[in-house]
């Protein structure tokens, strides 16, 4: 493999089609603020139709969408090119007509007025594939591949690899792009996850561009880039499924928030963000969690006995009476039994639906008993005859009794409407509901599921409260607006009937010749306008708005980052977002630092897909210096001795430095300027999934007393460095 540093004559060369390239951009852009103009004057501002005010917001709203897309696609443009054996291309290489000259970048780029030649690939298209499976091992037809660096709209610099197709023994033989690879992974960090788009490998593209339906785990060591390539799916998924995703919506979960902010950049570089990006504690609507909670508690919360738990916690709400209790009606005293009690329950419970849905069946029951023991009293043949009643009286007073507060009052009494953050208040917060609900556990499990009253919300709470969510059956979000659409429909018909009872009744007087009738409309008393804003709030909601608001939603793909945190709680409540089972779970056992986490992928998974899912391993450390991932594979030995570690392809240089016990990390200075992160037991949780320049790393020891999973963290925190590892404390494992 060859690479030459760009000249002035390449660079200049490369400007020149840049400039086309933006030519078109700009006039896209263009033609979009145009377009935009003229529809935001669509409309009568005197007479507003209801109908034109709909498809305004609509385009309006989906020009807005282009031009972000158009103004994001010009951070890096264009990054690459490749000469490549197609002899039909669209863009033969002079002097060599078999080549076609393919230049790669955020987004396709057309000359509509050259027969829609194609100026510009979207990184994601099919005919790109070439610029990021090629290698010196396997060039994929590739002769020339060019690595193009812009600032802005100003090309800095080229990098060219002449690819041989030799066969190399060497890891680094597959690794393509290696210039841009090494430049990339030699930057500063900057607190924020740069984009792989340009240096994406041959083993991370196969992911990326996967075409499995199902459940896809994606495996990889420290520094094998996983998010990345879960990011990086992400675009090429919304650019190949995109109809389908548009409407379903695309959901990715972080391990923190720190993490969600460092990846926040990255979709919209991509030309996408239409997700929804959140941590598993955000993932019920409302929900943010903010307290804390001991290890113990996240064991016993995370796991799967807590469906048992917090079915029973739910069933303690819809109660039986030890006494009668009595309700008067017209002077009439009816005994709601225990019995009568007991019945209508069991009788809600068997329509197995969620409990506030159930109610329904629990009133009717109720009332039906009620209204029988009611014509018992008002409808005795005195002379001890059959009853007076027929069945229709009987279900007149059933429709009475219905309407009577004092029955809705037993009702809501012994099977009141709940929510599931009052359900886990009201178990969480009581020694004497947790053991009502979870006596038959050992008294280790009761203490760690018990809190102070009136402490916040702990992050394992949030699959508590999702799981209660669905045994209850709180209100589908997207059923009340049809609810209330269907109001609003019934209120304008209404004023439609009233307004035509007026025209009917007009005065037949017209002595008064000087007032004219008026034959009003419902429009006149709804005005237009205020009807198109009822549309437009909901027709102009994105997907991942619509999805935020609704636990119910069921995402197109989902893809969860650090995977192996999911308590089986979590996984449950995950799963309940995917109904379709097309996902793509990223992560690496050996990281695993949750005391409820995943151990083995089958076992978690197994539940719910059964042994249906594919798996694929990442090999290359792009990230770590192998100086430091000798340190970091005696830990991972002691973790696990038949894991493979992944190869690091890179070298700093500079060893590992080991500094004695109590040496303040603030002292350690480094020349570079560049990022530095001091991790401890007490903030590697903060750190997951981040990487830094430099590391310092304080006390392995207490890493390893801090919790069962101290190894793993200590793995974690060893591996976040690009450059530099430096050790403070003894260091055994």
């Amino acid at each position: 493999m060859g690479h030459e540093s760009g000249d002035s004559r390449q660079i200049a060369q490369e400007q020149t089609y840049v400039d086309t390239l933006f030519q078109h951009l700009d006039m896209e852009v263009e033609q979009a603020r145009d377009r935009l103009q003229l529809v935001q004057s669509d409309v009568d501002p005197d007479n507003p139709d209801p109908d034109a005010l709909v498809r305004r917001e609509t385009e309006y709203h989906g020009l807005n969408a282009k031009l972000d897309a158009l103004n994001v696609a010009e951070i890096g443009l264009v990054f690459g090119r490749i000469d490549i054996a197609d002899p039909g291309g669209d863009n033969p290489v002079p002097g060599s007509e078999h080549l076609d000259r393919r230049y790669i970048g955020r987004m396709g780029i057309d000359d509509r007025e050259d027969h829609y030649r194609t100026l510009l690939l979207d990184w994601r298209a099919p005919m790109a594939r070439p610029f990021y499976l090629a290698t010196t091992a396997h060039p994929e037809g590739v002769e020339v591949r060019r690595h193009i660096r812009t600032s802005g709209r100003t090309v800095t610099g080229v990098d060219d690899e002449v690819l041989s197709g030799a066969i190399v023994d060497d890891p680094v033989a597959n690794v393509g792009s290696e210039a841009a690879l090494h430049r990339a992974m030699n930057e500063a960090r900057s607190g924020h996850m740069s984009s792989i788009v340009e240096t994406i490998q041959r083993e991370q593209d196969e992911i990326i561009r996967a075409n499995t339906r199902g459940v896809l785990v994606v495996q990889g060591g420290p520094g094998t880039g996983k998010t990345a390539v879960a990011l990086h799916r992400v675009a090429y998924l919304l650019y190949t499924w995109r109809e389908q995703l548009a409407r379903t919506g695309v959901l990715i979960v972080g391990p923190n928030r720190a993490f969600l902010d460092y990846i926040s950049r990255v979709l919209p570089e991509l030309g996408e963000t239409g997700v929804v990006l959140t941590t598993i504690d955000g993932l019920v609507p409302g929900v943010q969690p903010e307290g804390t909670e001991s290890l113990i508690s996240r064991e016993i919360k995370g796991s799967e006995e807590m469906v048992t738990i917090l079915k029973r916690a739910m069933q303690s709400w819809q109660t039986i009476p030890d006494d009668t209790e009595v309700v008067t009606i017209e002077s009439i005293n009816l005994d709601v039994t225990p019995e009568i009690v007991k019945a209508a329950r069991t009788r809600a419970r068997r329509t197995r639906k969620p409990h506030n849905q159930a109610r329904a069946a629990f009133g009717e029951h109720l009332t039906q008993l009620l209204a029988l023991q009611l014509a018992d009293k008002i409808g005795a043949d005195p002379l001890g005859g059959e009853n007076l009643l027929s069945t229709a009286d009987v279900d007149q007073l059933h429709d009475d009794l219905a309407e009577e507060p004092a029955v809705q009052t037993i009702v809501d009494k012994h099977f009141p409407e709940l929510d599931p953050v009052t359900v886990l208040e009201h178990l969480l917060t009581s020694k004497e509901v947790i053991a009502e609900v979870a006596g038959d556990y050992d008294t280790v499990t009761q203490d760690a599921l018990y809190r102070e009253p009136g402490s916040p919300l702990a992050p394992s709470d949030a699959a508590l409260i999702d799981e209660l969510a669905v045994l209850i059956g709180i209100a589908d979000p997207e059923e009340q607006r049809r609810r209330e659409e269907e109001e609003w429909r019934r209120q304008i018909e209404e004023a439609e009937e009233a307004l035509d009872v007026l025209a009917s009744s007009e005065a037949t007087d017209n002595d008064d010749d000087l007032f004219e009738a008026e034959i009003l409309s419902a429009h006149d008393v709804i005005d237009a306008e205020t009807l198109a804003k009822r549309q437009q709030a909901r027709d102009t909601r994105s997907t991942a708005q619509r999805a935020r608001e609704d636990y119910r939603w069921a995402y197109g793909h989902v893809i969860v980052d650090e995977a192996q945190e999911l308590s089986p709680m979590e996984w449950r409540m995950i799963f309940r977002r995917s109904p379709s089972r097309w996902m793509t779970l990223v992560g690496d056992t050996a990281q695993t630092s949750s005391p409820a986490g995943t151990d083995d992928w089958a076992t978690s998974l197994e539940p719910y897909v059964g042994t249906r899912f594919a798996q694929h391993e990442l090999t290359v450390n792009y990230r770590t210096p192998s100086e430091i991932m000798v340190v970091a594979n005696q830990i991972l030995q002691v973790i696990d001795a038949e894991t493979t570690p992944a190869t690091a392809i890179r070298s700093s240089g500079q060893d590992v430095r080991f500094l004695p016990s109590g040496t303040d990390p603030h002292s350690i200075s480094f020349d570079d300027g560049r990022l530095v992160a001091i991790i401890t037991a007490d903030n590697v949780k903060e750190v997951k999934g981040l990487e830094f320049d430099h590391v310092i790393v304080v006390e392995p020891a207490d890493f390893l007393q801090a919790s069962p999973q101290g190894l793993q963290d200590l793995y974690v925190a060893v591996t976040r460095a690009t450059q530099t590892l430096t050790v403070i404390g003894d260091f055994e494992v």
